[in-house]
Parts: C-alpha cells; sequence; structure tokens
C-alpha cells in the first residue's frame, strides 16, 4: 500500500511539472487557431463554460443530432492547418492519426453505401435516408469554451459521427474524458481504402487477451447475455456504471495480465504522453488486481462482441455489432471516474481560485 501510494506522489509530481508546458503548448495552438477565424466564426466557435453544450456529448451523425460550433468543413485551410495542431498537441501521434481516420472513415461510408445502391443491394428508400445522414469529412463540429489561457478555467470540443473529444483545462490540470471513438466500417471491404482498420488494436487486442483465458476463466469472464446494441454509457444512459462484472486482475496469471496491460494502454496511449504516463500511474498505484475484464459474444471476429473493462479509476468500453449480416462497426470510450467533462478538477479550480 505505502508503496502504492509512493508511486502514485512521485509520478503525479512529476507529471504536474510536465503539464506546464504542455499546457502552455495548448494555450499557443488554440490561441493561434483563434487568429485564423474570420469575426463571424470566432462568434460561431465561442462558448461560455457554462453553456449546456459543453456536458453533452453524442456520437451520432449530423444528419440526425446538429451540432452547435463551427463547421470544420468551413474552415480556411490556413485554419485547417492551425486547428490540426492542436489535435497533435492534446492527442499522441497515434490518436491523432485514429481521429484523422474516423473522420475519413465517414467519406468511405457514404461512398460504400451508393456503391452499393449503384449495385441494387439496397434499394431507393434505404439510399434516401442514408444520405440524410450527412455522413462526410467535413461534417464535425468544434467549440470553445472559456477564454483560452495559463490561469482560466476552459475547454474545446469536437464532435460528429463517431468522435467526441472533449478537453478541459484548469491552472493546474486538465482532462480529456470522456473519449469517444468509433469505426463504421471497422474494416473497410471495397473502394480504393479496402483494408483501413482505424480501430484495430482495440479489437486485436481484446481478441488477443480473450483468448488467452481458460475455459473456466472465460466462462467467469463471459456474462450470459446478448451483446449490446451500444456501449452502456451512451448518452441515454448513466455515465459511469457501478457495478464490476467479470474476472478480476488477481485471478490472472502473469502473462495474462500483461496483454491486459497492452490493451488499456492502447486507449491511455491515445492521449499525449504526459496526460498517458499520468492515467497508467494511476492504473498502477491501484494495481492490475483490481481490474476487471468482462466479455460478451463471439470470440471470433466478424461476430458481434463486446467488452468492458473496469476499475475503481476508469471504464473502457467497446463495441464492435454492426447492422447488416456482420459485425463491422465499432463503438468505444475511456472515461476516468470522477473526471468527465472536467467535474473533479473544476471543482478544485474552483475551490482554490475565487471568481
Amino acid at each position: 500500500m505505502k508503496k502504492s501510494l509512493l508511486l502514485l506522489t512521485l509520478i503525479l509530481t512529476f507529471s504536474t511539472g510536465l503539464f506546464a508546458q504542455s499546457k502552455t503548448d495548448m494555450v499557443k495552438v488554440t490561441v493561434d487557431f483563434l487568429e485564423t477565424l474570420s469575426s463571424n466564426q470566432k462568434y460561431s466557435v465561442l462558448f461560455s463554460m457554462d453553456d449546456s453544450l459543453r456536458t453533452k456529448w453524442t456520437n451520432l451523425p449530423i444528419g440526425l443530432a446538429p451540432r452547435k460550433g463551427l463547421r470544420y468543413g468551413d474552415l480556411s485551410e490556413q485554419s485547417k492547418i492551425s486547428f490540426h495542431k492542436i489535435l497533435s498537441t492534446i492527442f499522441s501521434s497515434q490518436g491523432y492519426l485514429k481521429t484523422f481516420a474516423i473522420m475519413q472513415v465517414d467519406d468511405i461510408l457514404h461512398e460504400i453505401f451508393e456503391i452499393a445502391h449503384q449495385r441494387e443491394k439496397i434499394d431507393e428508400q434505404m439510399i434516401g435516408f442514408i444520405r440524410t445522414l450527412d455522413w462526410d469529412y467535413g461534417n464535425y463540429y468544434l467549440a470553445l469554451l472559456g477564454n483560452p489561457g495559463m490561469d482560466a478555467a476552459w475547454g474545446f470540443k469536437f464532435e460528429g459521427h463517431h468522435l467526441s473529444i472533449n478537453l478541459t483545462v484548469t491552472k493546474d490540470s486538465y482532462t480529456m474524458t470522456p473519449l469517444f471513438l468509433g469505426s463504421d466500417p471497422a474494416v473497410v471491404e471495397v473502394t480504393q481504402y479496402a483494408g483501413l482498420r482505424p480501430l484495430s488494436k482495440e479489437e486485436d487486442y481484446g481478441f488477443w487477451f480473450v483468448n488467452t483465458l481458460d475455459d473456466a476463466q472465460k466462462a467467469k469472464a463471459t456474462l450470459s447475455q446478448e451483446v449490446p446494441k451500444d456501449i452502456l454509457t451512451n448518452p441515454d444512459r448513466p455515465q459511469w456504471y457501478e457495478e464490476f462484472m467479470g474476472i478480476k486482475g488477481s485471478e490472472l496469471r502473469p502473462e495474462q495480465m500483461k496483454v491486459l496491460h497492452y490493451l488499456i494502454e492502447e486507449y491511455m496511449n491515445n492521449m499525449e504522453k504526459e496526460k498517458a504516463e499520468e492515467y497508467l500511474a494511476i492504473l498502477h498505484a491501484r494495481g492490475m488486481d483490481e481490474v476487471y475484464f468482462a466479455w460478451i459474444g463471439s470470440y471470433e471476429p466478424m461476430k458481434p462482441h463486446y467488452y468492458m473493462i473496469h476499475s475503481p479509476d476508469f471504464i473502457i468500453e467497446y463495441d464492435n455489432v454492426g447492422f447488416l449480416d456482420n459485425a463491422n462497426h465499432i463503438h468505444s470510450i475511456f472515461r476516468e471516474k470522477g473526471n468527465d467533462f472536467g467535474e473533479d478538477i473544476l471543482r478544485k479550480h474552483l475551490m482554490e481560485h475565487k471568481h
């Protein structure tokens, strides 16, 4: 226990020192981006920290859930370059490239259905509905909440189909949860992009881990229910799951725990290095013994399946169910308990800094 507390104290102290540089970079690239916008665009993108937009999220396409903010597709080339600097500052290279690929897959998805229509695999009614969903690389919306600065609390939101990025920054810390990443299709099967898999390791490491389990362990990890049609903490349900389900880390062999750690790292390492190290320090201080893993569905790809990784500090959810004849549609989310939309760090900020 003392060793874990010491580890957490040392690494969080270390990460606090690094945070100053990370925050400086975040503020700079965000202010630089604002300077590329017209007056009308600034009016569209700037919101108060009290706006309800800040704490709402959805992964639905724009045609089903219109967003407030500034449309990415309406940015100038200069603004897009500056905006990508924000993404590459708050994310690691893998997180940044996943975000870009998810946006690109929206264009591919539109093309896939147009091809299916041309080949008479879907009828006029279906293609008419598909077109109303407005799948498009440009149909993602960004919002800046508050005033980006070194002493103020502020936020950044970027959202659209299969993407919800929620950054909250205070004087002393920042958080990036909830972080939702999805991909439809999970693997592109037609067009020149055939083979593209934006969330490949989330799927591959999940299958790798569950198939290291022996029969008794699998029976304990696998829940006897239908594969959920969405993550359990979706926008229409409670945002935290209190019940621990499945197999506990303390019941795993060392080599199995190592693979489970790879899977958790895949989610944490989407964040820039300092934030990923902070999250890993919290995980290690608590210990892998306290992590639960639950699985539902098939142990083979392209068939519906779901998993949850759950500790007292984090929830990771993943599902792949699809809507046609196979499972080729991924939803995933990473959450830090108590810090969705910066709940904990904003409370601390308000207590320490009078407003």
